[in-house]
């Protein structure tokens, strides 16, 4: 069998190229690993690589076996083995073994251990430092330059995970802000909207170098409305160009049409006056008595304009007066968002244990904010999203 084997040095440029980034899983790794170093040194090259070993992770997840020689410890498991003692036979049986190791190894400490220690994925010690410090938490956080310049502003329900996504992210992106950001600070919301909100506010405040995307317009189409020449309330999705003021905005096409479709459906409106169909009679949903026949004149224009009024009303903007309650930042805390004459003014918090009694009284709390067209489409689409929300009208 070896009389016709190649030499190691003919293979030894291979075995370099196969193992690269890897970490070499052996049955009783160390005697493999010496092996290839020795013959690696011979060359005059210093072959370095991560082990595991299946024995060493046998015992600590398999316990009590008689032995764990491959032969006798796949028997005992019921892992078939063929051509045994051949590179091939003894290869995957390991790696079979191997893999029934994984996925005993509830505690992922294999996984971890692996991610933590791989090469692409490693972390600086400085963004690791970084990272440690920071909470599990719902909020905005800020990356900072050394001179404290605010590169990057961003949100999450979890600001520790997200960061941490930041520093391993191979984005090129990423991979500049992880040179130059030197510490990271955040502020707790507890709420989501809010973090949203002030994310928001704060970009277009401090213009950070790598929040150019999150500068344009968050949102490219809009709800409408019009009255039909007999007298219908019409209502139609189409791209927001500024010159007509939408009644809630969506962020793309799609979300458009599934809102319009989920509306026609819970409120019996006319797909024909929703431009869900095109036809010159009758609606598919008026033959499936979904639609009382506005489509062709048999519903009352007044009737079904008072249905469509009310969907307006609940999603539009205009002159509406209220509070919305979510989340605080501590559970005995909840937070305020103040709309007033359909304009956004800002939000607060406030105490379970003090009552807002009145508009003044939550005036006093709330941090001012800037009312533009991405702020009412955040808080139009959270409303939308989350209808269990408290809101309170005055």
């Amino acid at each position: 069998m070896l009389r016709n084997a190649p030499k190691f040095y003919e293979v030894a440029k291979r075995i370099v190229e196969i193992t690269e980034d890897c970490i070499v899983v052996a049955h009783n790794a160390k005697f493999d690993n010496r092996i290839l170093k020795t013959e690696f040194k011979r060359l005059g090259f210093e072959y370095k690589k991560r082990t595991l070993c299946t024995v060493e992770l046998a015992k600590q997840l398999i316990p009590g076996q008689q032995s764990y020689s491959l032969g006798k410890l796949t028997r005992s498991l019921g892992i078939p083995v063929s051509d045994r003692h051949r590179a091939s036979g003894d290869a995957l049986a390991t790696v079979t073994l191997f893999k029934m190791l994984l996925a005993k190894d509830s505690e992922k400490s294999i996984i971890k251990d692996s991610i933590r220690l791989e090469p692409k994925l490693q972390i600086e010690p400085r963004l690791k430092d970084i990272i440690d410090e920071l909470p599990s938490i719902t909020g905005v956080y800020y990356m900072h330059k050394a001179d404290g310049e605010i590169i990057y502003i961003g949100k999450s329900k979890n600001v520790k995970n997200r960061v941490n996504q930041h520093f391993t992210s191979t984005a090129p992106k990423s991979k500049k802000m992880q040179l130059q950001v030197n510490a990271v600070t955040y502020e707790a919301t507890g709420s989501e909207l809010v973090a949203l909100l002030k994310e928001s506010e704060e970009i277009k405040r401090n213009k950070p170098i790598y929040n150019r995307a999150q500068r344009r317009t968050i949102f490219t189409h809009g709800l409408f409305s019009f009255t039909d020449d007999k007298g219908y309330l019409n209502l139609k999705v189409a791209k927001v160009n500024g010159k007509e003021k939408p009644i809630t905005t969506f962020a793309n096409l799609q979300s458009a049409k599934s809102f319009i479709s989920k509306t026609v459906d819970e409120h019996n409106l006319c797909q024909k006056l929703t431009g869900q169909y095109q036809t010159n009679s009758n609606c598919f949903n008026y033959t499936i008595k979904k639609c009382f026949g506005a489509c062709i004149n048999d519903e009352d224009p007044e009737t079904y304009n008072e249905r469509t009024s009310k969907i307006i009303q609940q999603h539009s903007f205009e002159n509406q007066n209220m509070v919305i309650i979510d989340y605080g930042r501590e559970h005995d805390e909840r937070s305020a968002i103040l709309i007033e004459n359909g304009v956004y003014k800002g939000f607060g918090f406030y105490n379970l244990n003090y009552q807002i009694n009145n508009i003044e009284i939550l005036k006093s709390i709330i941090t001012p904010m800037q009312h533009n067209r991405d702020s009412q489409h955040i808080i139009q689409s959270y409303l939308r999203q989350n209808k269990r929300l408290k809101i309170l009208k005055f």
